[in-house]
């Protein structure tokens, strides 16, 4: 499948006048640049959006946010705001051995007893949580030696319907090494966790090694 990497520059009247408060409004930002081509009830199914972002943040002046997409996204916010720089994914680039990483996860484990989703908390937590689902679910290791959890923050904001939202988000970058080549596109292209709707689950990856994977 055809994957296009994007970037969306927003200057400071855009982001003013798009009224971008918070993980909501970001959100609604992103989605708007899609058309929705998913059914109600594969929406309901929990069936991916094909698309992916992470907020690169900025300053005073501008914000860049980093999309993945199966689909072209629009040039400009609702017609006139930002500017979106797109190109396609080779597919030679996730043919690499090892690759350096940054990704914003949700880190949550299903209680055993109630069934619900509980935050796991702490860098060392974090730590096993991520080394562990890598290895098992995303196809991939990584050296604990290596893995930093550089951020750790809970964000509070409203959705569309002012259901309140709450969602621990943690800032990890390291070194990966492919385990599962099927897992890890898969893990590259649908986003890695939970929380992918608000910003979460974009694996940024560098190749580190310069020979392709055999």
């Amino acid at each position: 499948m055809n994957l296009i990497a994007s970037v969306l520059h927003l200057d400071r009247k855009a982001v003013r006048e798009l009224k971008i408060d918070g993980p909501y409004a970001l959100h609604r930002v992103v989605y708007s640049l899609f058309t929705d081509v998913r059914s109600i009830q594969e929406k309901q199914g929990s069936k991916p959006s094909g698309f992916l972002y992470a907020d690169l943040g900025g300053d005073f002046e501008s914000r860049k946010i980093l999309l993945l997409s199966n689909r072209s996204p629009a040039q400009k916010v609702e017609g006139q705001y930002g500017e979106v720089q797109s190109k396609s994914v080779p597919a030679e680039f996730l043919q690499y051995k090892a690759y350096q990483f940054k990704v914003i996860v949700n880190p949550t484990r299903r209680d055993s007893a109630s069934r619900k989703l509980v935050p796991v908390k702490g860098r060392e937590a974090i730590t096993d949580w991520f080394i562990e689902r890598a290895q098992n679910s995303w196809g991939f290791g990584v050296m604990r030696s290596k893995l930093q959890i550089n951020n750790i923050e809970v964000l509070s904001f409203k959705s569309k319907s002012q259901q309140k939202i709450t969602m621990a988000r943690a800032h990890v970058q390291g070194v990966l090494t492919v385990s599962s080549r099927k897992k890890f596109i898969e893990s590259f292209r649908q986003g890695i966790g939970r929380g992918r709707a608000f910003g979460c689950g974009l694996l940024q990856i560098t190749p580190l090694v310069a020979g392709l994977d055999e």
